[in-house]
């Protein structure tokens, strides 16, 4: 029967709630069976044990309405559970047009931001169709189905709302293409590791002060990346190439890190890295994490000493956008639907040229530039903006 057709049709919403057990789905559908009549939804939520069952069908065709309320009420009671009938006409109204999900991450998700984000909704002019969580550790993760505005005001509105009350707030259109976005492309200093690894290489070399000042500077864009690259690189010359073992084996991941690239590789999509950083290291990343692609600048060695240059291209801030749009070719996935994660000034051009790009632990300029920004120090969080829950991340770990 659809939407039309069922527009004027006298219905019943039956709605069934009590202490949850198996059976009670099958045993209400069961009980109607007997008045032949037909489904028009169904939802069911289960929490803390308590379920609450609602099922909206058509009124009995050769029977007494009467019969099927005493009917019911009776079933119910015999499992000690509560019952309420109440009749209308047609189906659910219909959904707003503009619709999106609202992704809402709390560490903790208080009912004060909860109430904030909600009202914010309501006064851009949507409505809140439905909402479930995505996951409860190791944060709170929700998502609101909203209609009757567009995204991007929506967007805009929470994001705003979002650095007053705390709490992280992704806002996508709806629709399968949410699904097929199927490139996530990553920064690796301070996102997919907890490392700046050039810090690493100099503290080898005796100037880690040094080189943490011009790299901080740098990430907050108030240095040329090319020119500060150079500057630090040419701190390096003179270590013996020995020190790319070491500074392998002290590269720390962040936490997070391999579930996300876990579950994402089993779900389908290809992963990628580019860093300002050195192909000395992202090689033996992509190799350790099974990554699709990768791309750095390289630190020249010459007779077993770093000569303190690079060679080849420079990756920086226009390189990285460059290398997720040929990243994006190579795996045949229209721009639109990639995924780029970042925390840097550097990675800006990467997060605005992706259909979705994620501050993971940003600086508040790249945090007021990205779509959505994530500051829990998670970084599978990100696959909550997604729509994984975490049900799906756990299959993915048994598959």
């Amino acid at each position: 029967m659809s939407a039309s057709q069922t527009s004027d049709v006298p219905t019943l919403l039956v709605k069934i709630f009590g202490k949850d057990r198996p059976g009670i789905t099958a045993g209400l559908f069961d009980t109607l069976a007997a008045y032949s009549v037909d489904v028009v939804d169904i939802e069911q939520v289960v929490t803390r044990g308590r379920i609450v069952l609602c099922a909206l069908v058509t009124k009995p065709v050769g029977a007494t309405e009467g019969d099927l309320r005493a009917t019911v009420h009776s079933w119910a009671e015999s499992l000690k559970l509560q019952a309420e009938i109440l009749s209308g006409t047609g189906d659910n109204r219909p959904r707003g047009s503009g619709r999106s999900h609202v992704t809402v991450l709390g560490h903790p998700l208080t009912a004060e931001s909860t109430a904030q984000i909600a009202a914010r909704i309501t006064a851009t002019g949507g409505n809140i169709d439905r909402i479930f969580r995505l996951a409860k550790y190791p944060v709170t993760a929700v998502e609101f189905a909203v209609s009757g505005t567009e995204t991007e005001p929506l967007r805009t509105a929470l994001a705003t709302a979002a650095s007053h009350i705390g709490v992280d707030v992704a806002v996508v259109s709806a629709g399968l293409h949410r699904r097929a976005q199927r490139l996530v492309v990553m920064d690796v200093d301070s996102t997919l590791i907890q490392d700046e690894v050039i810090e690493l290489f100099a503290a080898h070399a005796g100037c880690e002060a040094e080189v943490a000042e011009v790299t901080e500077r740098a990430m907050r864009g108030e240095l040329d990346f090319e020119q500060s690259l150079h500057a630090r690189v040419a701190l390096l010359a003179g270590l013996d190439a020995s020190v790319v073992d070491k500074v392998r084996a002290e590269v720390q991941l962040t936490p997070g890190a391999r579930t996300l690239i876990r579950t994402l590789k089993r779900l389908g999509y290809q992963v990628g890295v580019v860093s300002g950083g050195f192909t000395q290291v992202t090689d033996d990343l992509r190799e350790r994490l099974g990554l699709d692609f990768a791309a750095a600048n390289t630190l020249e060695i010459v007779d077993g000493k770093l000569t303190g240059r690079v060679t080849g291209e420079i990756v920086d801030r226009a390189g990285k956008a460059r290398l997720l749009r040929r990243f994006a070719a190579e795996a045949d996935v229209p721009l639109s639907q990639t995924v780029a994660i970042g925390d840097g000034a550097n990675d800006l051009d990467m997060l605005n040229a992706a259909g979705l790009g994620v501050a993971f632990n940003a600086k508040p300029v790249v945090r007021e530039a990205a779509h959505t920004a994530v500051n829990v120090p998670f970084l599978d969080a990100v696959l909550y903006l997604l729509g994984i829950t975490r049900e799906e991340i756990e299959a993915a770990d048994l598959a």
